[in-house]
This record gives structure tokens, sequence and C-alpha cells, in this order.
């Protein structure tokens, strides 16, 4: 459907990529990755006919319809719900030809209007944009706010949702989880693995990849290459590919050393000139390989904390808020040496509240707080990337920290984060935002602190860069505290997980699987609370009492879907698995016609076992949002 043929791209005088082909089908879901400044984003600027190959053909059928996210929300006092469904072009015209129709009171143009609508799904597009709405983490409350009345980050939630709005054959999403906390990522990762267009993805968040590609297109070297499978499978065909890469360089390299060799001994003898002249030829015909550059370019580690301090701090019956409103109540917490807690609750709970409360840089409003003397904190938060020296360098943000240090020994630790040559002395202010996550980190790390306070660290960084973290992370000695939406950071570098929601702080019972199914659970007795409660205010213990005797209830029908639910990502890893297999062209040779029999019927069996498990997930869920008290 999306086909790339010999396709070269330039920007300005530099290749992005070169003699790059192959096609995307209908219905696909592609991982697109690479390092930053390969060319990612002018991929999507080719697909939306942006910009134009300099070298080979791009196609792609006229009549599709092509969604991405837009960079800029205009400051429009429309109200939030109405620009959502601005999305879907489609229902705009009908409704605007239905209301010039009534005006010409064409009574036949107006039904054929409606029929249309009606196929459309038009007469549900106010609930479809509210369920977006809801999911990406706005209240009902907000829904007839006007689009100028939120802030930049809450902005460009509104124009995901529109994007999501299109009914589109093919989807561009530009690392659409980089403003989102970890519920809005769990249902935008639910709703595309049920997108039934074309979907092309950039995003550096590795979990969140391996649940929705089938197909990965990483651009290196100025080439882009497709691979079958999700992101882990891509890592592991490319680490092979790697592998073999080296050894054949390494051979290359033997070889090249004799035949060099053989003419520096008998270049000047005049009975091998002509030998020699020949391998002479022969090395400069040789193809040279690249050698393999497996290595990140990120290379750093914490240090041993000097004091571990026990216990770090203490919050014993705090109460937490703004002015007189309080967030958080009764909170207890007790951070020793090792600790490693990820919290985890729905937006707007308190997260980020009780982190800042934990880096002394919010008061609390009840209760009791000890800070250990020894206690040295590693805070990293998304506004302190604001808070950085524009007009200075890297090195001048280290030189601040520590004066007394060589200009040789700072560069040498801004060289682990990627920080080289010229750019240690530059100006950050046109830096990226990934730049300047790395800098804070930088910072943070250099100043080795024996607690980290880590809120959403992982934005604006991409895939080497968080697998670099995450391996500092394990070895760090010290204790963590980390919100984050990546998912493969939490399950890294965390042992324990604490749920701040409904205004207390508790330890979680379960895993990240078991939150995403809590998330559920909690939508639907909101949901079933929104439509039986009486607008009287009840009694609050008999209320408890009902919603007790509700979970009780339902508890078979929860567990009945967790089970639906690891059934369904054990086939579809499965499926990956079988059509990775599937992709490589070895298989049908006449040697392996056994084996191709084998997967070929592995394939279908698995296949049929999918789909029968969609069929029970759907089931449930339709029973859990059925069910009354």
């Amino acid at each position: 459907m999306l086909n790339f043929k010999n396709v070269s791209l330039r920007r300005g005088s530099r290749v992005l990529f070169a003699n790059t082909s192959f096609t995307l089908h209908k219905g696909q879901k592609v991982g697109i990755t690479g390092a930053n400044g390969v060319g990612k984003s002018s991929f999507f600027a080719l697909i939306r006919n942006e910009l134009h190959p300099d070298a080979g053909d791009f196609t792609m059928p006229q009549q599709l319809e092509v969604a991405h996210v837009a960079q800029e929300t205009p400051a429009t006092e429309q109200a939030a719900l109405e620009y959502i469904i601005d999305g879907d072009q489609e229902l705009r015209n009908i409704q605007q030809n239905i209301s010039q129709a009534e005006q010409d009171d064409n009574g036949i143009k107006q039904a054929e209007l409606h029929a249309k609508m009606d196929i459309i799904g038009g007469y549900t597009a106010t609930a479809r944009a509210a369920r977006l709405m809801n999911g990406l983490g706005f209240q009902s409350s907000q829904e007839r706010l006007s689009v100028s009345s939120f802030s930049g980050g809450w902005r460009m939630r509104l124009n995901l949702a529109q994007a999501l709005m299109c009914r589109s054959d093919v989807l561009l999403l530009d690392e659409p989880t980089n403003h989102l906390d970890l519920d809005a990522v769990i249902f935008l990762q639910d709703w595309l693995c049920r997108y039934p267009g074309t979907l092309l993805l950039i995003s550096h968040d590795r979990e969140f990849l391996d649940t929705i590609a089938d197909h990965i297109v990483h651009i290196e070297n100025q080439v882009g290459e497709i691979y079958t499978g999700n992101y882990s499978a891509f890592e592991k065909i490319r680490a092979e590919k790697l592998a073999l890469q080296q050894s054949s360089f390494e051979k290359q390299q033997r070889e090249i050393a004799h035949i060099q060799s053989f003419i520096s001994r008998f270049r000047a003898q005049a009975t091998k000139a002509k030998q020699a002249q020949s391998r002479i030829k022969s090395l400069q015909r040789m193809e040279l390989i690249a050698q393999a550059h497996v290595d990140s370019p990120f290379n750093f580690s914490f240090a041993q904390p000097d004091k571990l301090p026990n216990p770090m701090l203490k919050l014993e019956n705090v109460s937490i808020g703004y002015g007189k409103t309080n967030i958080l109540n009764d909170i207890n917490l007790f951070i020793s040496p090792g600790d490693r807690i990820g919290l985890l609750g729905p937006n707007g709970a308190g997260k980020s509240t009780l982190i800042k409360v934990l880096a002394n840089e919010l008061s609390i409003n009840a209760g009791e707080s000890q800070f250990a003397d020894t206690l040295k904190l590693g805070y990293f938060a998304q506004h302190q990337l604001e808070q950085l020296h524009l007009d200075e360098s890297p090195l001048w943000h280290l030189q601040k920290i520590n004066p007394k240090a060589t200009e040789k020994e700072l560069r040498n630790f801004l060289g682990g984060f990627n920080f080289k040559d010229d750019k240690t002395f530059d100006p950050i202010a046109p830096f990226s935002g990934g730049e300047k996550a790395r800098l804070v980190l930088a910072l943070l790390v250099y100043q080795n602190p024996n607690l980290l306070l880590l809120d959403e660290p992982t934005n604006h960084l991409d895939l080497e860069m968080r697998h670099a973290l995450s391996v500092a992370l394990q070895d760090y000695q010290g204790a963590i505290i980390i919100v984050s939406h990546d998912r493969h950071m939490l399950r890294s570098v965390t042992d324990q997980l604490y749920l701040v929601a409904n205004g207390t702080v508790s330890q979680f019972d379960g895993d990240l699987d078991d939150y995403r199914l809590w998330l559920n659970e909690q939508k639907l007795l909101a949901s079933d609370s929104a439509e039986n409660t009486p607008a009287t205010s009840i009694n609050k213990k008999v209320q408890r009492k009902q919603d007790a005797e509700r979970r009780k209830k339902l508890k078979p029908l929860y567990d009945a879907l967790r089970k639906a639910d690891k059934a369904l990502e054990k086939h579809h890893q499965q499926q990956k698995n079988l059509e990775s297999q599937l992709a490589e062209t070895s298989l049908y040779e006449e040697s392996n016609k056994v084996r191709l029999k084998q997967v070929l019927l592995e394939k279908s069996q698995v296949d049929q076992a999918l789909e029968e498990s969609e069929l029970e997930w759907m089931e449930i869920s339709e029973q859990l949002e059925a069910t009354e008290d």
C-alpha cells in the first residue's frame, strides 16, 4: 500500500537515507526506530507529501485518509469535545450539508445525508470523542471547556484525541506518549491494538512498541530496512546480523592484513612486483564492511553514595496538598537504603505532589516528616529542564557544581552522556528536549545522591539513553522512588509498587499487568456509580458496603478477564514469533520443507487460539459492562 522504491532523502547537504526499498501493507502496525536525527520525522513528512524524494519513488493510493497529530493547537474558544470531533472531517462535511439541505427544504437530500451519517457512525461521534477524552486523562467536566483554557501538554492530548477521532486509513504517530501518564499510555496502547488501519509509530517506549508493532522499520547508516515482528524480535535479529557483520569484518581485516603484508614485503622486488600490483588492485576492489558499532553512545554509572542513613526519611500520618486543600491523607512511608519504589496512580491523584514533598519542595499540612541529616537528594522533574541556563554550556553547569574539578575531568564525565567535543562548550538554548533532559540527568548523577526521586525521567529520551539509564539504576546503591509511564523502566528498576489513589498511598499488591486490570475495574465502577447513584447523597457506610458487595460480585469476572488477558498476550507473542520464522528466506528451501509445513500448521493453530481468546476477552468485558447491582 505504501511503496518505497530506492528512495533517497536529504536535508540540506546531509543524506538521511538512500536506496531504501520496502512496502507497507494495509493493517500493518509499524514501529519506526533509529537514533535521533536519522530522519524518522522526515520519513513521516514524506508520507504527508511535505517532502519529496531526492531520488527513487514513493507511491501510495490517492484516496487514503492519512491522520497525524498536529504540533500546534489554536487558542480557540471552541469546546474541547467539539475540537476533537473536528478530527472526523467527513462527519463535519455531512453535518454542513445537512444544515444546507434543511435551509433548502430538500427532504430527499436530508434523508440521503442522514443515511450517510448513520453509515459512518456519526450519531455516536460525541460518545466516541468523550471516551477518547476520558481515556487520555480528561474529566467529564472538562468536555465543554474551551481549548484555550488548557495548558500546552493538555492541548497536545487534545490534538492526539483529534487524530484518533479521524476514521483514517493511515495513522502517523510521532512520540505520542511523551505528554501522557501511565494510565493514558495503557489506554492508547489498547486503542492502537484495535486500530484497523495502517499504523506508523515513532516511539522510544520499548514495551509500547513491543505490544503494538508487528513490523519495525529501522533507519541506520542512511538506510531504512524493514523487519518482521515487534521491537524485541527486531533487536534479536539485528544483534545476530551485527555479530555476523563483526565476524565478516574481522575475517576481512585478517585478509587485508595478509595482503598488505605481502605488498609491503615484495613491492620493491622485481620478481614479485607484478603479484604485489595484483594484490593492490584486489585490495582496492574489496568492498570494505563497516565495523559494527554496537556500543551505545552513553556510558555512565552512579558512584557509591558516601553515606546511606537508615531510615533515610519518614512520613507518619502525613496529609499533603496545596493551601488548605488536602490531596492525600494519612500517609505512612519509610524509605530505607536499597528501596526501589514505583509510584502508580491515576492522573491527578497526587504522585507528583508526593514526590515534591519527599524532595522537600512542598510542606506537609499535617503529620510528621523526618529527613536524615546525611540525606542527599537527587530530584529529577520536568520543570528542572526550564531552570537550566540557556546561554551557558554543559561544561559551565558542571563547573558551577564543582569549581575545583579540572576541565578534562568534567569533559570526560560529560562524554558518558554523549556531550563531546564542541558540544560541551555550546550554549544549550538550541539543544533538543532530549539533550536538555540528558544534561539534567548528568548533573544529578554527578552530585552522587543517596536517594533518587525521579518524576517521568524518560520523557524525550531515546531508546539508547533509556537503556543506559536503566542499567545505571539497576547498579545504583541508594534508594529510588520513580514515577514513569515507561513500563520497561518500571519493571527493570523497581521491586515495590505503591498506589496513589482515592486520597491515600498504599502498597500495591500486584504487578503492572494487575494495575492495568485495576484501572479497568475503577473505570467500570465509576461508570456504574454514575449511572446508578441517585442525586441525593447516601450514607457513606452504606455506600462502602454496597461497593464491597459489588466488588465481591464482580471478582469472578475480573479473575476471568485477567486469565483471558494473559492468554491473549501469550498467543500474540506466539503469533509474532511464528511470523518472524516465516519471514526467514531459508525456511522455503527444499531441505526445510518439513519444518515449513510444521511452522505453517503451528501458525494456523495459534491464529485460531488467538481468535478464540479475543472472543472470550470481549464476551467477559461485555459481561462486566452489563453487570448491575
